[in-house]
């Protein structure tokens, strides 16, 4: 087997990350300081897949043996939902809280890639970035952090039902416990680097001078990363919150998103990307994990549901993974990333425009979205699989996108949205074209219609002619 050496500066999709062949290092470059670290070999995704499997099924079993405890839990505390909207798919009530149930499988997960140090579980890839015989970086604590204030924010408004304004402050505390560790805020480091070099400023940093006092450095990179982590956890969070509107939507299709963003994930450790590599791959697992180990509780019939702190809690982890591909300053992987969640971004974009066409807050609750429709034609498991197909595709065209093919990719993507947008517009525009037409329609008729005077209609008696029953003359 040829031995060639590993590019520090690979691009990303450069064969070895994606096609799944192996890189090697020379026979003399094995065992030899790289950076901070030790090289002892260049793994294969699968070797790297094959050594952090544990915590796969850490998450997987947890979540499954939990979810049925909380809807005990749930049943019993009166934390159902009962179908009591038109809108609403299920006949019966069913229980709330399995967002708790996949919080402890991600939970448990995660810490147990904390302990692997204790266990020898884990087989942690090696790294540059970490220190001579240490692991690579875990999960960053503040990521841990906002997924747990997030699910206890929805899990508060599932039982006691908090104000719009109460959650997305919740939300916001999550994102900013992100930036405060700089977990994602790189990810504007692509789109306004250019705009440094051209200003003579390539960090982006101004100091601001307080007379004698010094000077107080702003970095502009730094703070427009952390307004970018603010607006995507507030849209991954109710994106994902919108689609959790059947049985086992929500959870496969984060499910898929996961295992896509773990493909990607997996070449990134392989090329040592970042610091943050071997935290990604244990995130896509755990995610993966929860998600799967709640899915037979959730499959059509459900027993149970994620509530709102499963489906923000969903939006969270995902859109977490989605940041930290940027972190080395990838912002276009942060694309694909994008791309791979696509169907919980097409159908919250849709909703808002179907709303504000109608006059209708963004708040207001409706049955157009694309689950909806496709559930009045398809029926629940159906419209979910047809879903599930959709999800591939779009997660096939993000890991196509780390190739390279981004000309190839966009296009595709590009006609993919348009179709499910256009097609979905206008089945969500029918109800109100149709009661538009109906309402001209009866604005003509009114017009057309011959004027009829009332008293026409009553006989009147002549002065020569008394009323029936009358014993007096009749009055005109």
């Amino acid at each position: 087997m040829t031995l060639a050496p590993l590019p520090q500066d690979l691009p990303l999709g450069s064969g070895p990350l994606l096609d799944g062949s192996s890189v090697h290092l020379p026979p003399a470059a094995l065992g030899q300081d790289v950076g901070a670290g030790i090289v002892h070999a260049v793994s294969t995704r699968m070797d790297i897949f094959n050594g952090y499997i544990g915590v796969f099924l850490v998450a997987f079993l947890v979540s499954l043996i939990a979810t049925p405890i909380m809807r005990r839990l749930a049943v019993a505390h009166g934390i159902i939902d009962r179908p009591n909207e038109a809108r609403k798919t299920h006949r019966y009530p069913i229980a709330y809280l399995g967002g708790a149930g996949v919080y402890l499988g991600i939970l448990a997960a995660i810490l147990f890639s904390y302990t692997a140090p204790v266990h020898g579980l884990i087989d942690f890839h090696t790294s540059k970035f970490a220190q001579a015989g240490d692991v690579p970086r875990v999960v960053p604590f503040s990521v841990l952090m906002g997924m747990t204030i997030i699910m206890l924010t929805g899990l508060i408004d599932d039982v006691l039902k908090i104000s719009p304004r109460v959650k997305i402050a919740g939300q916001l505390v999550a994102a900013a416990a992100m930036a405060a560790e700089d977990v994602g805020v790189k990810v504007a480091q692509q789109l306004l680097a250019p705009i440094g070099d051209a200003v003579g400023n390539p960090n982006l940093v101004w100091h601001i001078p307080l007379g004698g006092a010094g000077d107080v450095p702003v970095d502009v990179m730094y703070w427009t990363g952390t307004a970018i982590i603010a607006v995507f956890v507030l849209g991954a969070c109710n994106a994902s919150n919108l689609i959790d509107g059947l049985d086992g939507l929500l959870s496969g299709v984060t499910s898929i998103c996961a295992f896509c963003l773990l493909v990607i994930a997996l070449g990134l450790a392989v090329l040592d990307d970042g610091p943050l590599d071997a935290a990604r791959v244990v995130l896509c697992l755990a995610l993966l994990g929860g998600c799967l180990g709640f899915l037979p509780h959730n499959f059509n019939p459900a027993s149970i549901f994620l509530g709102d702190c499963g489906s923000l809690l969903l939006g969270y982890c995902t859109i977490a993974i989605i940041l930290t591909l940027g972190d080395t300053g990838k912002t276009q992987l942060v694309l694909a990333g994008l791309m791979i969640y696509a169907i919980p971004i097409i159908d919250t974009t849709l909703a808002i425009f179907r709303r504000k066409l109608s006059g209708k807050s963004i708040a207001d609750a409706d049955d157009q979205h694309l689950h909806h429709m496709l559930k009045r034609s398809l029926g629940v498991k159906g419209a979910v699989l047809v879903l599930y197909a959709i999800g591939i595709s779009f997660g096939a065209i993000g890991i196509w996108l780390t190739e390279g093919r981004a000309r190839i990719t966009y296009t595709l993507a590009i006609v993919m949205v348009a179709f499910i947008g256009v097609t979905a517009f206008k089945i969500a525009r029918r109800k109100q074209i149709e009661e538009q037409a109906a309402a001209f329609d009866r604005r003509v008729g009114a017009l057309a219609a011959p004027s009829v005077p009332v008293a026409s209609s009553v006989p009147l008696a002549t002065p020569s002619e008394p009323s029936p029953g009358s014993t007096t003359p009749a009055r005109v």
